[in-house]
């Protein structure tokens, strides 16, 4: 279905789900920062949803702002003593502040506590998804799929490689496989790269070694993406519930896996092997939303998990602005004993700033052509 009908025959279906997902999502990237900024003893001025001009919020016991803002893409918690939402600090402030005053603004505090608050917003992302993943493996259970192989396609890499109808599947460049969906994640992800198959057939172990063919799929809107295929296929999906400390495991597999996904898919993005128009921005996210908000609740309980994986990762990318860019400079500053300067700072923040700018237009045009948008436009003109 075209993005533009469906989200003009129902805003209700792609954008307030999505709008709900993001305000979850920012709010428990945000409460990492503010929690353990309240645990350090900074004073939190600000707590935001959204950008932009306040739309309504109200003032704590602690002084803190709470708000929504206008713009509902992200958010920010601002500390006691920092110049603005991006926490660049402001010297000024902090060299007239009184005794009292120092104690709990932010800049104050040591490199290490400065680097655990700014860590915790993407760490409250993983840790969210392990919640929820762990939640789900308990009450109904992890999807199961045995790595029995009941079908191999003619002509495919795995009849190539001499997998055979009836293989178990043991292991894949040396790491165990326990289910089938181990086998497609390291398949589809790893694109051609070649594969040293351990098969169980009749009782005995068969070392193997198969070269994946690389095939263009398509979604719905009748965009292309590139997978990795072996050519084998599987029966009996099952759900197994896990006790807590199996669920909580399982759970830290699960995000582990997207942390493996989202690098690796990084990593060929950058090497050229993955193209770079999968990558997406708030349209994608707001359709995929949509799409999978149909599924029901659980459906879209697992995919807030995942993306929040995604969020906390992408944070984490050492571009100041962000808090991998927090980070990185607060090494450099325990490296050289004292903070990097005021104007290397500045500099670096107007290029993270031009960065991450650069990659939402470059992730929204990626958007309007996933989309159909631009098509839909040019053919208003043509």
């Amino acid at each position: 279905m075209d993005f533009l009908a469906s989200l003009g025959s129902g805003v209700g279906g792609y954008v307030v789900p999505f709008l709900i997902l993001l305000t979850v999502l920012v709010f428990v990237h945000e409460s990492g920062h503010y929690l353990v900024a309240r645990w350090n003893g900074v004073r939190v001025e600000t707590f935001s949803i959204g950008f932009g001009p306040e739309v309504f919020g109200f003032n704590d016991r602690h002084g803190t702002r709470w708000k929504f803002s206008l713009i509902p893409l992200g958010g920010y918690v601002k500390m006691f003593g920092d110049r603005n939402a991006a926490s660049m600090p402001d010297d000024e402030a902090v060299a007239a502040m009184s005794p009292g005053d120092r104690k709990v603004a932010f800049a104050e505090k040591s490199v290490g506590q400065r680097a655990a608050i700014v860590a915790a917003g993407p760490a409250a992302n993983i840790l969210f998804a392990i919640v929820v993943f762990s939640g789900l493996f308990m009450t109904e259970g992890e999807p199961y799929t045995p790595p029995d192989i009941s079908a191999v396609e003619p002509g495919s890499a795995a009849a190539a490689a001499g997998i055979q109808p009836g293989d178990r599947i043991v292991s894949i460049n040396g790491s165990d496989v326990r289910r089938f969906e181990d086998i497609r994640q390291t398949v589809q992800v790893g694109l051609g790269a070649p594969l040293k198959i351990v098969v169980l057939r009749d009782g005995r172990e068969i070392a193997l070694e198969a070269q994946p063919a690389v095939v263009s799929e398509h979604d719905k809107l009748g965009n292309s993406y590139q997978l990795g295929r072996l050519g084998v296929q599987s029966k009996g999906l099952a759900y197994v519930r896990h006790d807590p400390a199996t669920a909580i495991w399982r759970a830290m597999v699960a995000s582990w896996n997207q942390v493996e996904v989202a690098g690796k898919a990084i990593g060929q993005m950058f090497s050229g092997v993955r193209s770079t128009k999968e990558v997406g921005g708030p349209l994608r996210i707001a359709w995929m939303t949509g799409e999978v908000a149909e599924g029901g609740f659980l459906v879209a309980l697992t995919f807030a998990a995942i993306l929040s994986v995604h969020l906390g990762l992408i944070n984490l990318l050492p571009v100041p602005m962000l808090d991998g860019g927090h980070l990185l400079f607060y090494g450099a500053e325990a490296l050289r004993g004292r903070p990097l300067g005021p104007r290397a700072q500045e500099y670096g923040f107007r290029l993270g700033l031009a960065l991450v700018l650069l990659l939402f237009v470059f992730a929204t045009w990626n958007d309007l052509v996933h989309l159909r948008v631009v098509q839909f436009f040019q053919g208003l003109v043509t």
